[in-house]
């Protein structure tokens, strides 16, 4: 009895101790585990205010239409896919860049293009002054420089800012922005310009993709916004020739753009008018395109997460030539914010050409900014 007592006393000593030494490793297991963990967090929050802290921004926007022509020739695309990069590297110099892909699909014999809208430094001169030098949108109507869909009405955007202005424009160059005094400011610049040779003026965008730049743009906007709710704004701009230097003469082309801006709780109004001089020979190459020009009128009404418009557009891409080419159009729709930046579209257009009824129809769209 007495061995077998001293034997099971040896047995739980024994077993004691090997659970003591079991519990000991688990232990230091558990430390080790622990110092792992915790190293993993700080790199992790390390990691994660770097990124806060790099000035790296990202943004964009789409859009996609469906174009109702009276039941023949309806289109579906979306029209756009945009991506915003920017990048604050100090508290003065910053960078700004738009990415775009047009029509869904691009490449040969696709309807689509893969395109560099904004790729700019800015600088802070002083407090009131910023420059900026690359590819940037020129200054200029209401829809150029802003043109998200959430930002306006209609699914399409507007004929005039398309055929006139032509909006989406953009350049290469340097400019400089200022504020003269409250609610007012300008902006001027020193930029590349069109290229045709037929007074087209929206098939003239080089784009700033090996484009010939042998004459010079330059374009100079003042715009007024003391008043809240109303902004009142004019461009001016000069090309040097419209042929850059190809031809046996120079075409020079003059811009004249002038608009308002109105907001008063859900009312809002924007009118504006656009003129394009050309010099008149490039008449003998395209009657009347000496002259061209293009306006509209929009009032329009928000109540809380729906508005409706209508608009009012005329323009002449031949107004230098006696005979009528006046093209005139009528759009009347409603928007739909589910979010702010979120919206759906629908409206109805009824187009005149010459006096005559040119085309209907009615559109659809979705689009959303962040």
């Amino acid at each position: 009895m007495k061995t077998r007592a001293l034997l099971l006393a040896a047995a739980i000593t024994s077993s004691n101790l090997a659970l003591a030494d079991d519990n000991a490793q688990l232990k230091a297991e558990i430390e080790a585990l622990k110092s792992q963990l915790n190293s993993l967090a700080d790199t992790v929050e390390q990691q994660g205010a770097a990124t806060q802290n790099s000035g790296v921004n990202i943004g964009g926007y789409g859009e996609m239409h469906l174009n109702l022509a009276n039941g023949t020739d309806n289109e579906i695309d979306y029209h756009r896919f945009v991506l915003f990069f920017s990048k604050e590297f100090n508290e003065r110099t910053r960078f700004f860049s738009e990415f775009e892909l047009e029509h869904s699909l691009a490449g040969d014999g696709k309807p689509g293009e893969v395109e560099l809208e904004q790729a700019y430094i800015e600088h802070d001169l002083s407090a009131n002054t910023r420059a900026k030098a690359g590819l940037f949108l020129i200054p200029v109507g209401i829809l150029n420089e802003t043109h998200e869909p959430d930002t306006f009405y209609g699914v399409e955007r507007n004929s005039v800012e398309n055929k006139i202005i032509p909006t989406t424009w953009w350049e290469g160059g340097a400019g400089l922005s200022g504020k003269i005094a409250d609610g007012l400011s300008y902006d001027v610049a020193m930029h590349s310009g069109l290229n045709t040779a037929t007074g087209e003026l929206r098939k003239g965008r080089q784009k700033v993709a090996e484009a010939p730049a042998n004459k010079a743009a330059y374009t100079a906007r003042v715009k007024y916004t003391a008043v809240p709710g109303l902004e009142l704004a004019a461009t001016l701009q000069y090309q040097d020739d419209l042929l850059q230097g190809s031809g046996a003469k120079e075409i020079g082309a003059r811009l004249i753009e002038t608009h308002a801006i109105y907001q008063n709780n859900g009312f809002e109004l924007r009118a504006l008018y656009a003129q394009w001089d050309l010099d008149k020979d490039i008449n003998a190459i395209t009657a009347g395109a000496a002259k061209q020009t293009g306006f509209y009128v929009e009032p329009s009404y928000r109540m809380n997460d729906v508005g409706v418009f209508y608009r009012n557009s005329g323009w002449d891409t031949k107004a230098g030539d006696r005979t009528d080419s006046k093209a005139e159009r009528h759009d009347v729709g409603v928007n739909y914010w589910l979010a702010e930046t979120v919206v759906f579209k629908a409206d109805y257009y009824r187009e005149k050409a010459a006096g005559d009824l040119a085309a209907t129809g009615y559109n659809l769209g979705v689009g959303y900014s962040f």
